[in-house]
């Protein structure tokens, strides 16, 4: 087994600060400045800068130190554990205990540990608005620490297991981008034989948006009552549950006209290079339809609603509102332009078949993307078990 040691025994740790912002001189300068929010997402081992350089006059005005390359940029809040290595000078803001390392630790070695214990070093937060670790609390951690030597080894089998798992993962990710592929050919293989066509307005009963402004604002959100419906949930063919918002009994009462139903198609307004539409799901009885989130209730005796809803899931029914989109940041369609959107158009017992053959070929592409998804989980999980091994003298 290799020996512990104490973090603040092999390097000194520092803190970040914030120039003023209210001053634009403090920023813009040529002083690299990273926040935590710059490392959300990020996967790279070295960093150069984030977003936002500071000026000599914001660097002086404020705690914050420039580190040297090499030094491991640790967040200490919102959210604590993300971790990068410094490609150069560089320095941080109040969200980070950082450590530059001593001669006796290798950069790449103390970054790999520090990924494997972020979630230990994380339950070590204090603070009730949000959790915290201390720059003391973070030294007091102890790491394992084998000769130099042994450090580069590990970090070049962590590094030769990981470009293993790496290749795994993107012919993984390779197949999702063809599962979405293939579910757009089946889209345009079901429809594209259909010639008679009729306008949305014509095949619905109602179409329409939520309420907008001061109708429904977000003081108006409780923790339970009637559901609403908001942009957060609509997915492309599916309803994303994980998010959920009520207001009170009161409040509805006021913007009920605004429901919806199970089955009911809810259309999101804003499109970039998809259309995100799905059915109310059953077990949601009524909810309010939030702006900009359309609700589409057809005829059921002139069309399936699923075949609707294939519809305007494929790629064709994208490009017939590609160019009605307007809105530079926020790219969207209004209710006047999806009530006058084509749909093809053929007997009910036709749109059952199509309904049913579409099904069928996406219930393959389901079970193939959940085994895919299942193993992209294993990989994430195989990575912190690569990173045990290493850390308990198994590589």
């Amino acid at each position: 087994m290799y020996k512990r040691i104490a973090i603040s025994e092999i390097g000194s740790i520092v803190s970040g600060a914030t120039p003023k912002t209210s001053d634009a001189t403090n920023y813009g300068g040529d002083i690299p400045w990273l926040t935590p929010a710059d490392l959300s997402g990020y996967t790279n081992k070295y960093i150069e800068r984030g977003a936002r350089n500071i000026s000599k006059k914001g660097y002086d005005s404020c705690s914050t130190q420039i580190m040297p390359a090499g030094s491991i940029l640790f967040s200490s809040r919102a959210p604590i554990g993300y971790v990068a290595i410094a490609a150069n000078p560089i320095c941080t803001n109040q969200g980070f205990k950082s450590i530059v390392p001593n001669k006796n630790i290798d950069s790449e070695f103390l970054y790999y540990q520090l990924k494997f214990l972020k979630n230990q070093i994380a339950d070590l937060g204090r603070g009730t608005t949000f959790k915290e670790i201390s720059g003391k609390t973070l030294g007091s951690v102890e790491i394992v620490l084998p000769d130099l030597k042994e450090q580069k080894r590990i970090v070049n089998k962590i590094e030769e297991l990981f470009s293993e798992l790496d290749s795994a993962v993107e012919t993984l990710k390779k197949t999702k981008e063809q599962l979405a592929v293939y579910r757009q050919s089946v889209l345009k293989e079901a429809f594209e034989s259909i010639t008679e066509t009729s306008i949305l307005v014509n095949l619905a009963e109602r179409i329409f948006d939520g309420p907008f402004g001061s109708n429904l604002k977000s003081i108006d959100y409780i923790n339970e009552g009637i559901r609403v419906v908001r942009l957060e949930n609509l997915k492309e063919g599916w309803f994303d549950d994980s998010k959920q918002s009520f207001v009170s009994n009161e409040k509805y009462e006021t913007i009920k006209k605004h429901t919806v139903y199970p089955s009911d198609l809810i259309m999101s307004t804003f499109i970039s290079d998809s259309i995100k539409v799905c059915q109310m799901p059953e077990y949601i009885k009524f909810a309010v339809n939030k702006a900009d989130c359309i609700g589409i209730r057809l005829k059921e005796d002139v069309v399936e609603k699923k075949y609707v809803l294939y519809y305007l899931l494929s790629r064709k029914a994208y490009v017939d509102l590609e160019h009605q989109i307007h809105g530079a940041t926020r790219p969207r369609v209004n209710t006047t332009q999806i009530k006058q959107l084509e749909i093809p158009i053929c007997s009910k017992k036709e749109q059952k078949k199509i309904v049913s053959q579409i099904e069928a070929k996406f219930t393959i592409c389901e079970n193939i993307e959940k085994t895919v998804n299942d193993a992209l989980s294993q990989a994430d999980a195989m990575r912190q078990s690569i990173l045990k091994k290493a850390f308990e003298g198994g590589l």
